[in-house]
């Protein structure tokens, strides 16, 4: 078969004839030969991505609207084809964007928005509706009625994909019993060999989601699911969004922020375009900014007055045509200032010039004027730079070892020196990139001729000893429009961006579940003998806030066979696919998990026993691994946080196991006492001839357990409580009565069916005893409860 390239003509034209066959490709065109990419790779995960993507966006609509979600989700047979429909409760949307919500791609409201989101690209149900209507040529089915409205509206439509435009074939008002909410029928090729996924999801949603109800129906249940949202459950707290963090802005991003901004100076666009930033910060980022940009201005020691390049004598020298005493005056002062300073930079002669100028001037009514000024400038430099070898001998030596020889620092301070040798009136201004080519220059020579060696750090640490001794540069940094129309200029201002140490973003665009709901979440939908759970600090990844939350339940009726179960989130959606490829999964098969009494075979991976660890990233930006957001990319900060997250719910559990191994230990300790005693206490009986001798007083004192004792006499009713711990009991005891108690002392009294509850809690120390001491007019009966102290760790006769 003849190539396409063969058919194309020779010589002249080729490039015309190719370019007829370009052109434009539509997102929608895109998304339906690479729908894989989104979720749609199998009829079995196209189920599970499109309830996924339905549910995401009925929970984000009822959250945003302040309205607690009721979602209903059913999946019905339809001949060749399934049927999913989700409705809402949420706020329903208008006529006019509900087509473009479905019906177009990267169509939304959050993509630009730095605020916590389950979706953000404006992609996944109008993908789920592209998915449909490929497999099954149907359109998508909407139905929606906005709060307040008596009427919904009804819709019919597909996605054009060549324009990525919403294709309306039906457009009525209808009749909803509804009063508002969303309710979306997609018909496509599916299989419910995912069926364990798809309800994972669902319980997974309703984990993490514990202020929503979620009903689900499927073929083969006898009855939809029912996930009932936590009680008392607030939405959500409500994110507000942040401008742009200045560690995580790329430079693209910074040369259209310039071109966009209405501020004229680097300090005032810093402060209004980005977070965290005041006076302060932008002062400390504008000064590195002129580091980089300008450089800093090399300082030297001032020569002495009896050296021979002295100020005073170079500053009048310059002077012409001045009154001998106004020259003098000058030149002193010139002179006495310079004195006076470690080190003067260029810039700081310039000042000092400037002040005496003006001084003088005053004094004798004569004028100095910028040539004069300028000649003055140039002599007193001239004089303090005319040494320059023993000032750079200093700082080489200070930064240098003991190992290195004088004659080797001398060598490199003296080529160092002739470095700084330029035109005349050279202010000597470097940027630190610079200075660190003089001294590579002059290390590398030094080393020829002198057979020294100045390695990388010895280098680096005299790069470090000039640049500071230079002086930060008191002009002004260029506006923003010369930095914007300057990509090295504008790179100058990224890097001082990150190099200035600024505060982490604020968290209030974050709404993490938090500990405590996280707990009830598990609690709800997991019969469990131990919960805990954790949320971190906010941390940041690329200038992004960011939470992780670790929750873990153990024991009860959770499988005891197997791995532990891993539960991944996202911004509250649960993450189905690709678990070997998160980092959340990749963290926790590198804890090691016997250090937390649970099973680990070969001391990594996951570990086995009857457990459910998930864990909850919420950020302004998580950083997936595709478009699909089934995995967390492995970044270094946000792998920190979750296993930092992850051992503190960890150790929660191992101090239950551990606990729970020590109360296991006990009770066998304790049976076997039971065992053995009563043997013992016959052997007595018989031979001390005493009578029946009470066991548990003397299995208590053995087991350092708390004692509770029943005494009555005569009507009156003693119940004592002995410590044998050597920690405090706090001790809620109640004595259910059937006759009415008096002289309670304290005790609190309640009366219900004929019965009255006398309960005390008193507190008792290591080898104390407490009573309660009360009276009963007749004949009663005693039960009495205790709570607050382990049941292996109490003793109760009464």
């Amino acid at each position: 078969m003849t190539s396409y390239q063969s058919r194309l003509g020779e010589g002249e034209g080729i490039a015309e004839e190719l370019a007829e066959s370009q052109r434009a490709i539509s997102i929608a065109e895109f998304f339906e030969k690479n729908k894989h990419m989104l979720g749609f790779d199998s009829e079995a995960r196209a189920l599970v991505t499109a309830v996924k993507e339905a549910v995401d966006n009925a929970l984000d609509a009822c959250e945003e609207a302040g309205i607690k979600p009721d979602i209903y989700v059913e999946i019905q047979e339809a001949g060749d084809y399934y049927k999913l429909i989700v409705e809402d409760n949420g706020p329903g949307i208008t006529k006019e964007q509900l087509p473009k919500i479905f019906g177009k791609l990267l169509y939304g409201s959050r993509f630009h928005a730095r605020e916590q989101n389950r979706g953000q690209q404006g992609i996944g149900i109008s993908a789920a509706v592209l998915y449909s209507q490929l497999t099954s040529g149907k359109p998508a089915k909407i139905t929606s009625r906005p709060k307040g409205q008596s009427d919904a509206q009804y819709f019919e439509l597909i996605v054009d994909t060549d324009e990525n435009e919403p294709e309306i074939s039906v457009d009525e008002t209808t009749s909803w019993e509804r009063p508002h909410g969303t309710r979306i029928e997609l018909e496509m090729e599916a299989n419910m060999r995912a069926r364990s996924s798809l309800h994972d999801y669902v319980q997974d949603t309703a984990v993490v989601n514990p202020h929503a109800r979620i009903e689900f129906d499927e073929p083969g249940l006898d009855e939809p699911l029912k996930f009932e949202r936590v009680e008392d459950a607030d939405l959500p707290e409500e994110t507000e969004e942040i401008r742009p963090h200045p560690h995580g802005v790329e430079l693209g991003t910074l040369l259209k922020m310039l071109e966009a901004t209405e501020s004229y100076s680097i300090s005032g666009f810093v402060q209004g375009e980005f977070t965290r930033v005041g006076g302060k910060t932008a002062d400390s980022i504008v000064a590195n900014f002129n580091d980089r940009h300008y450089g800093r201005g090399m300082a030297w020691t001032p020569p002495k007055a009896h050296e021979d390049a002295d100020v005073e004598t170079a500053v009048a020298d310059a002077v012409a045509n001045k009154a001998a005493d106004a020259t003098d005056d000058f030149a002193t002062a010139v002179a006495g200032a310079v004195a006076d300073a470690d080190r003067v930079a260029h810039h700081e002669i310039e000042g000092i010039v400037a002040d005496a100028a003006e001084t003088v001037e005053a004094d004798h009514d004569t004028t100095f004027g910028a040539t004069v000024r300028e000649n003055a400038v140039a002599a007193a430099w001239r004089a303090v730079t005319a040494e320059r070898s023993g000032d750079l001998y200093e700082l080489v030596d200070a930064a240098t070892t003991v190992r290195k020889d004088d004659d080797a620092v001398e060598g490199l301070a003296s080529r160092l020196a002739d470095k700084f040798d330029g035109e005349e009136g050279d202010r000597h201004r470097l940027t630190r990139d610079e200075f660190r080519a003089y001294v590579d220059r002059a290390a590398d020579m030094t080393e020829d001729h002198d057979d020294a060696t100045f390695g990388d750090t010895a280098r680096e640490n005299v790069v470090d000893e000039l640049w500071a001794a230079a002086e930060r540069v008191p002009d002004d940094p260029p506006n923003v429009s010369a930095v914007a129309d300057d990509r090295d200029t504008a790179s100058d201002l990224l890097t001082a961006m990150r190099e200035t140490d600024i505060i982490s973003p604020p968290t209030d665009c974050l709404s993490p579940i938090g500990a405590a709901l996280l707990e009830d979440g598990l609690r709800k939908e997991f019969d469990a003998d131990f919960y805990a759970a954790s949320t971190r600090d906010a941390a940041v990844h690329g200038g992004d806030p960011f939470i992780v939350e670790a929750g873990i339940a153990y024991g009860g009726e959770l499988e005891s066979e197997g791995s532990v179960e891993v539960m991944r989130f996202a911004n509250r959606v649960p993450l189905v696919y690709q678990r070997g490829a998160c980092a959340t999964t990749d963290v926790v098969k590198s804890i090691n998990w016997r250090n937390y009494n649970l099973d680990q075979p070969g001391g990594s991976g996951i570990p086995n026993g009857p457990a459910v660890v998930m864990i909850h990233v919420a950020s302004t930006n998580v950083p997936f691994t595709s478009e699909s957001k089934d995995a967390v990319a492995n970044v270094p900060e946000m792998e920190d946080e979750i296993e930092l997250a992850v051992r503190e719910a960890a150790r929660e559990l191992k101090s239950y196991l551990n606990k729970r191994r020590s109360m296991q230990q006990r009770r066998e300790k304790q049976d076997k006492l039971r065992t053995i005693l009563p043997e013992m206490a016959a052997k007595l009986e018989q031979v001390t001839e005493k009578g029946e001798l009470d066991i548990d007083d003397s299995l208590a004192r053995i087991m350092n357990n708390v004692l509770v004792e029943r005494e009555v006499e005569d009507g009156t009713v003693r119940l004592a409580v002995e410590n044998n711990d050597d920690v405090n009991a706090d001790v809620d005891l109640t004595d259910i009565v059937t006759a009415e108690p008096r002289d309670t002392n304290g005790a609190t009294v309640m009366e219900m069916d004929g019965e009255w509850f006398v309960k005390w809690s008193p507190t008792v120390e290591p080898g104390d005893r407490a009573v309660l001491e009360y009276s009963v007019s007749d004949e009663a009966e005693f039960t009495v409860s205790v709570d607050g102290v382990e049941d292996e760790k109490l003793t109760v006769d009464a």
